[in-house]
């Protein structure tokens, strides 16, 4: 197999007639999900996601792909294709669509009508092209062709992507659910269809590499949602992602079945089920679902109530229930349902949620508790079969961590590719298919982007650093009047902290230590209050990291006396 891992020099200049691909997300993380294809002088974007921030990454809003290697080139983007709608496929084309708002995007009924309502808010409206399974759509260079593929989500798709240098499959999230909701199952005859042509390079989502066997089929929930229903003694609060119209329709009919009426809560809940409704992806019985104010005259009895929040994000509507911030308090005796998955990164999140709602006597039913949830992506079986079916010459797994990569690439090995056609790359690899062969070929610049807030990319890992600082060891101000001619301390330090826990001494030997510091020869010639700054921050934060082991934030002002 060939491995990018090592440190690559930027790519050359792509030979004529070859196809680029560069994945700039989704390569060793779960998110931001998005690829660049390049041919005859023209790009094309496979979406465009976020990634959902960390602990680690305080103040964090969500995590785009790196725009920097397109962004001299945002003239020769012919499309964007959305292979589904959820938020790690689509939430960062807002951002992109800023630079250029006329890229058209490429895409199902229910994507399209999903990023068209997100876009509304950024004030934009896009140029959209409808596709469906079956269709072909010429973009610049590149004719893409869309497979059915079942996911957790409706309408998914894979696309094919021809060009002259070769046949491209890109599978996009998918499973092969054999008894899907919406009898919409994955179109295995067409990816056959499409192997029997001849894929040149198969990308293939590898989240559930390690998983053996087969996913599991979301009917098969059905009977552990509708015990929920039956036993719950009081309200139901279910938490869901905003997109999950699957999961939502399996609540609704419970809530049915059982005489109980229920309401959406969070502006992208009710936004999302809205337009699935419209678009009769969702069907709602007559009078079931109703304005939430509306069940507060109601028995609990008769009350289920569906949210966001089922990843412990803190503005989410369950998070604050569950830190009794949010109009609805949760009372002893009702029930939440957690019915979605676990992201890996936000484990620490849901257990505290899980752990705070347990505490307010809310009994809380999850994927580690009863069978509530089954993944949207395709277990190792499922990606054999694919492998067998479609028998690609080339393979580059794609959407999860390293060890979700490198797990996909053992499997097509045992299928019989050949394992130096199976290539596992990172964020910012470039793939050459040139006559035939693709290989890796450079590295191009692909870092995490942050949102915070109104600000992009403006937020540095040194700035987390810090937040970090502030966030575990609090801040310590440090006020330093020196002599302007020898830097030597003209009055006492003066030390203020906040959110820094210390005894009354503790600044003394650290006033003694900057003493010294401003004593020693060098530092009398030093001409640079930022470097005097830094000496006696630095000064400072030994002295407190070795006496108190604690390493606050140290911030110094320094005022010529």
């Amino acid at each position: 197999m060939t491995n990018s891992t090592r440190k690559r020099k930027s790519p050359p200049s792509l030979p004529s007639g070859g196809l680029r691909i560069t994945p700039l997300g989704g390569l060793g993380e779960i998110g931001r999900n998005m690829t660049v294809f390049e041919h005859a002088g023209k790009l094309l974007v496979v979406d465009c996601g976020v990634l959902f921030p960390e602990e680690h990454q305080p103040g964090i809003d969500v995590i785009l792909p790196d725009f920097t290697s397109i962004r001299d080139r945002l003239g020769d983007i012919v499309g964007i294709v959305l292979t589904h709608g959820h938020e790690d496929h689509i939430g960062g084309v807002p951002y992109l669509l800023k630079e250029r708002p006329d890229i058209p995007l490429i895409g199902s009924e229910l994507t399209l009508a999903f990023i068209t309502a997100k876009l509304t808010e950024h004030r934009i409206t896009p140029k959209t092209v409808h596709v469906e399974a079956g269709d072909r759509h010429k973009a610049g260079p590149f004719e893409c062709e869309f497979v059915a593929v079942n996911h957790s989500i409706p309408d998914s798709l894979a696309v094919a992507i021809r060009t002259d240098a070769g046949l491209v499959l890109h599978t996009g999230d998918f499973r092969m659910d054999q008894f899907p909701l919406d009898d919409r199952i994955t179109d295995l005859r067409h990816f056959a269809r499409l192997g029997d042509e001849g894929v040149d390079l198969f990308l293939t989502d590898s989240t559930n590499a390690e998983v053996p066997g087969f996913t599991t089929s979301e009917q098969e929930l059905t009977p552990a949602i509708n015990q929920v229903f039956a036993t719950a003694p009081k309200r139901i609060i279910v938490s869901s992602f905003a997109s999950h119209v699957h999961r939502i329709q399996q609540v609704l009919d419970a809530a049915h079945a059982h005489g109980r009426k229920v309401a959406f809560v969070g502006r992208s809940m009710v936004k999302n089920m809205g337009i699935a409704r419209d678009l009769g992806y969702l069907k709602i019985p007559r009078g079931l679902v109703v304005d939430f104010k509306k069940l507060a005259s109601m028995p609990d009895a008769k009350v289920t109530l569906v949210c966001t929040g089922s990843q412990g994000e803190p503005l989410a509507a369950l998070s604050r229930m569950a830190n009794e911030t949010h109009q609805i308090q949760l009372n002893p005796g009702d029930t939440v349902l957690m019915a979605s998955s676990l992201i890996p990164g936000n484990e620490n999140a849901i257990y505290g949620i899980i752990n705070k709602l347990t505490d307010l006597g809310v009994k809380v039913v999850h994927k580690g508790n009863a069978k509530v949830h089954v993944s949207g992506h395709a277990s190792a079986g499922e990606l054999v079969y694919c492998y067998n079916i479609v028998r690609p010459t080339h393979v580059l797994p794609v959407h999860g961590e390293a060890k979700h990569l490198h797990a996909n690439a053992e499997l097509a090995v045992r299928t019989g590719v050949d394992p130096e056609n199976v290539l596992i790359g990172k964020d910012g690899t470039t793939i050459d298919l040139v006559e035939g062969r693709a290989r890796i070929s450079g590295q191009v610049e692909a870092g995490l982007v942050y949102v915070d807030g109104h600000t992009v990319g403006k937020v540095t890992e040194e700035t987390l650093v810090e937040r970090r600082l502030l966030q575990e060891g609090g801040v310590v101000t440090v006020v330093a009047i020196v002599d302007a001619d020898t830097n030597a301390l003209a009055e006492p330090l003066e030390f203020i902290a906040k959110g820094f826990v210390h005894d009354e001494h503790i600044f003394d030997g650290a006033a003694d230590k900057v003493a010294n510091a401003l004593a020693r020869p060098a530092t009398a010639k030093v001409a640079d209050l930022d470097k005097l700054e830094s000496i006696i921050a630095e000064t400072v934060s030994r002295h407190l990291e070795r006496a108190y082991r604690r390493a606050p934030l140290v911030t110094v002002v320094v005022i010529d006396a």
